[in-house]
């Protein structure tokens, strides 16, 4: 290691500690996950996984992509760029009261009576859904990776730590567990406040444009009317890519059963798990670099997709090989005998694996905004993909038939950014 160039030993003690704290949020996840399903059993907890999944879709409306559409900007305008805090706040709180407003109204004309309550009493999660992307994005922007690590375990160390009490009570059901991640998110928000109190300030510690100038130029800030033009494809991004990977369980309650919900939830879960691998490398740590890269030091970018594109499907293959090899025995002795059909759900879901690793590496060279349109056009048929096909084939293969259609929503969406980077990108 001592031989290693300084950057580079920066990177891998950066990574690491990511990784290691990602692991940990991984396998609090997973407890999580079988407390909650042993103790409310397939159908309460599918009715739970489904409302948390509809809290999660409309929560991705909240802030609508502006914290990634930050990590963009700083890295082109550095300084500068604070002139956009001030219209992003006041952007921030519209979407985010209609994002509440959302729920209640579909909660009390398009929900099933048993989802009401849930839906109402998980609200708080629109909050802590906001509050983790715009302390994420800041602590990228500053690159405190340590900081990032432990942020990242916050909501995870909650939500088990709720799971664990909730085995001790008697007569729990799945309202209890909502009050439970609704108070876990209002933690997060109080853990944020003084942190978004010095956001609001533009007291931002931007890393890799050198030193905050003593006299910066004075750019006028943008108007709303601006930042939405900028900023939209950021946030139909991030919405069309919250419902690719939860419509599923959505569905399922709606098209088969709570039970079946609760099965896929399991298993999604667990593959949720699994991304926060190539999550972690690109999302959390390399994307403000990217980002900085893709637009001033081109070479350097186009070095890094290369390895990168290697090396996250060689990790895909073996991590997707070993999800085949220990399902079978490792889910009933985690979440019990009820849930033996989650072993075959990952089966199939295994093979989703290689491709969002692979993936995730083609989507990091359609950063700017001459690739807009190109990558939400994508994820919008890419979700429109998982949705026709769950709805054709949840009704005759119920939990089967969203994996399969989770398959080819996978297929789809490598293929889709793949063409993308040809398209973009032909003469690298």
């Amino acid at each position: 290691m001592n031989r290693l160039p300084r950057e580079w030993r920066n990177a891998l003690g950066a990574i690491s500690m990511l990784w290691i704290a990602t692991a940990l949020g991984a396998v609090l996840t997973f407890l999580t996950q079988a407390l909650l399903a042993r103790k409310l059993g397939p159908s309460e907890y599918g009715l739970f996984a489904s409302s948390l999944s509809t809290i999660t879709i409309v929560a991705s409306l909240a802030g609508f992509g502006l914290p990634a559409y930050w990590l963009q900007v700083y890295g082109v305008e550095g300084w500068q760029a604070n002139r956009w805090l001030g219209p992003s706040w006041r952007f921030i709180v519209i979407s985010t009261v209609a994002s509440l407003l959302l729920i209640v109204v579909w909660s009390f004309t398009g929900s099933t009576a048993d989802a009401r309550p849930l839906l109402l009493l998980l609200l708080p999660l629109v909050f802590g859904v906001l509050v983790v992307n715009l302390i994420s994005s800041q602590l990228r922007l500053e690159e405190r990776h340590q900081s990032l690590a432990w942020w990242q375990l916050i909501t995870p160390g909650g939500r088990v730590m709720v799971a664990a009490l909730l085995w001790f009570l008697p007569g729990v059901d799945g309202r209890v567990a909502a009050v439970g991640f609704s108070a876990t998110s209002i933690l997060m928000v109080m853990l944020a406040w003084p942190e978004l109190r010095a956001m609001m300030r533009g007291d931002i510690r931007l890393h890799g444009h050198g030193p905050r100038p003593e006299h910066p130029i004075v750019a006028p800030p943008p108007s709303m009317g601006k930042l939405w033009s900028l900023s939209w494809a950021y946030g139909l991004d991030a919405s069309l890519y919250t419902i690719f990977f939860s419509i599923s369980i959505v569905l399922l309650k709606y098209l088969s059963s709570n039970a079946q919900a609760g099965i896929f939830g399991i298993a999604l879960g667990v593959m949720m798990a699994i991304y926060l691998i190539p999550t972690t490398i690109y999302q959390k740590f390399l994307l403000s670099k990217l980002h900085r890269w893709a637009a001033h030091d081109t070479d350097k970018f186009w070095k890094a997709f290369r390895y990168g594109s290697m090396a996250m499907l060689a990790l895909g293959l073996l991590v997707g090989g070993a999800l085949v090899v220990v399902s079978p025995w490792v889910v009933p002795m985690i979440f019990g005998e009820k849930y033996q059909q989650v072993a075959k759900v990952l089966m199939v879901l295994a093979i989703c694996v290689p491709a969002r690793f692979l993936c995730t590496v083609m989507t990091t060279a359609l950063l700017n905004e001459k690739h807009t349109r190109y990558r939400v056009g994508a994820t919008g048929f890419n979700a429109l993909v998982v949705v026709v096909f769950n709805v054709i084939l949840i009704p005759h293969y119920h939990v089967m038939g969203a994996a399969f259609a989770t398959v080819l929503g996978e297929l789809s969406s490598l293929l889709s950014m793949y063409l993308g980077v040809r398209r973009f990108h032909a003469h690298r």
